[in-house]
């Protein structure tokens, strides 16, 4: 299924280029920070790997040959149990990642990580106020982290210290899209590693939230993807008082054929006014085109303190194009699709295939009208099964996929030019692996970086495609300085406006 519409043509269709392509160096003092399943009878799947006698991992990565050496194993699976989506805070040398568990709250862990791959905790493990705990989002003023729980759908604002990463909890916030009513299906329900009509039916006799993506334009809009009912969500996030303000608009995640699409992530590209959502049961890539007008318009409302009810109905979505993840001739009923990601080049985007056991990779049309759709390049096997997650070194240059059920993780080189995928020979045993998180670490004398405060908002806050699914969540450290600067420059021009404008009155009163 390949299906365009037409893109509305706009003045703000594309980024400014200052903010473009401007990724750092640093793959030398790479690690990675791998998470595994340790107890599948508190999943609401089923892995067919093997459990995991500790859940976290730590290897150091070479970007020579794209080889890996473990470096730490910790994580006692009593305690960090089912750890299954990280996300790593760059400017702090902080991985924080979140358990999953259909029938207990969450917990959400920080640690701060060494450059030799030591993990230590970074304060007592906060509650994440839901179950199946499945997706963090930092805010761009790093004030707070967002929470997105899986099974009962709940979202949680937790406030953190900007100035060091930690979690300073309670929860300060919550938001249930269920308005308080109860579960329909049962705790887990039904196997969710399938996706024949009777599992499907189960999957969505409830909202399930399955990820928090703030746009990276102005910080104020949260897009959350509704596998259960086929929805993108649009929440008015404010945050100056840390909190998911109104739901303003629902639209759906597909073409409306009348067969599930499970909305599963929400990625937006580098460049182009464009988010890409993977539609986990339906197999397709819904492209929508972002009205930067309206955020903008949104944004400005809430820095005044107007009434933000006059934005209800209203998107910043437009669908553009669906696209399949899997061969036309591969049925749906066989396979459920894992993550999504834009390369940081911005020339492809990438999913991976749970059941057709593939990555599949897109070429980014780059110029015309249709700025931002997608055409197939490959479909390439990922040497194992259930590929649930896959990352990028910081180079872009070498892609590492973790094939839960084959307790495997497989390395692969991947062409800047063509999309394509190569083995690279190097291949990791990891029982139930999940996630992967690239950590670039940051040495100790590297300089601080200003607190959030001392920084004014950007254009757009992107990562270098190595911090988890969703890059947009937090700002690059050298973004923060460069920013800084910016900002240190237009202060002193403003200081001059006013000596100018202070001298043209005593020339006047003369």
């Amino acid at each position: 299924m390949n299906n365009h519409l037409t893109h509305q043509s706009s003045e703000l269709s594309t980024l400014s280029p200052q903010w473009i392509d401007e990724s750092e160096d640093g793959d030398d003092s790479q690690l990675f920070f791998v998470t595994s399943y340790s107890d599948f009878s508190s999943l609401a799947h089923g892995p067919r790997g093997s459990e995991a006698k500790q859940s976290l991992y730590v290897y150091r990565f070479n970007p020579a040959d794209g080889s890996l050496v473990l470096v730490n194993i910790q994580g006692d699976p009593k305690t960090v149990m089912n750890p299954a989506f990280s996300r790593y805070h760059p400017q702090k040398n902080v991985v924080y990642t979140c358990t999953e568990d259909c029938m207990n709250n969450g917990k959400i862990f920080a640690y701060k990580m060494g450059a030799d791959g030591t993990l230590e905790q970074f304060g007592d493990a906060v509650d994440a106020g839901g179950t199946s705990t499945c997706y963090l989002t930092i805010d761009r003023e790093q004030k707070n982290m967002l929470a997105v729980n899986y099974w009962d759908s709940t979202l949680a604002v937790i406030p953190m210290d900007p100035m060091t990463g930690a979690l300073e909890g309670p929860i300060k916030h919550m938001y249930d899209p269920k308005h308080g009513q109860k579960m329909l299906a049962a705790h887990g329900g039904c196997n969710h590693s399938n996706n024949d009509d009777s599992t499907i039916q189960m999957r969505q006799a409830d909202p399930h939230s399955h990820a928090l993506v703030l746009d990276p334009f102005v910080g104020t809009v949260a897009y959350v993807p509704d596998l259960g009912k086929d929805l993108i969500r649009e929440f008015y996030y404010d945050s100056i008082e840390g909190k998911i303000g109104m739901e303003m608009n629902i639209l759906p995640s597909g073409l409306c054929t009348g067969k599930p699409d499970g909305p599963r992530y929400f990625q937006f590209h580098p460049k182009f006014n464009i988010g890409y959502v993977v539609n986990e049961l339906s197999s397709t890539i819904a492209v929508f085109e972002v009205d930067r007008k309206l955020l903008n318009e949104i944004h400005e409302a809430s820095k005044y303190g107007e009434d933000m009810t006059r934005f209800k109905g209203r998107s910043t979505l437009r669908l553009v194009q669906s696209i399949a993840t899997i061969p036309s001739a591969f049925p749906n009923l066989l396979n459920t699709c894992g993550r999504i990601c834009v390369h940081k080049n911005g020339r492809f985007v990438v999913v991976s295939n749970r059941g057709h056991e593939s990555i599949t990779v897109y070429k980014v049309k780059m110029s015309g009208c249709k700025r931002g759709e997608l055409t197939l390049v490959n479909h390439f096997h990922t040497r194992g099964e259930c590929p649930r997650h896959f990352q990028f070194d910081n180079s872009g240059q070498y892609l590492l996929v973790a094939n839960q059920d084959s307790d495997s993780i497989a390395v692969f080189n991947f062409n800047l030019s063509n999309g394509d995928l190569r083995y690279s020979g190097n291949e990791y045993r990891v029982p139930s692996p999940n996630f992967i998180c690239c950590c670039p670490t940051r040495d100790d004398d590297t300089p601080t970086p200003p607190t959030p405060t001392e920084i004014q908002p950007v254009v757009v806050e992107r990562e270098s495609g190595n911090a988890s699914d969703s890059d947009d969540s937090t700002m690059h450290a050298s973004r923060i300085m460069r920013k800084n600067g910016e900002k240190q420059l237009m202060d002193e021009l403003d200081k001059a406006r006013a000596e100018i404008a202070q001298l043209k009155q005593m020339l006047e009163a003369k």
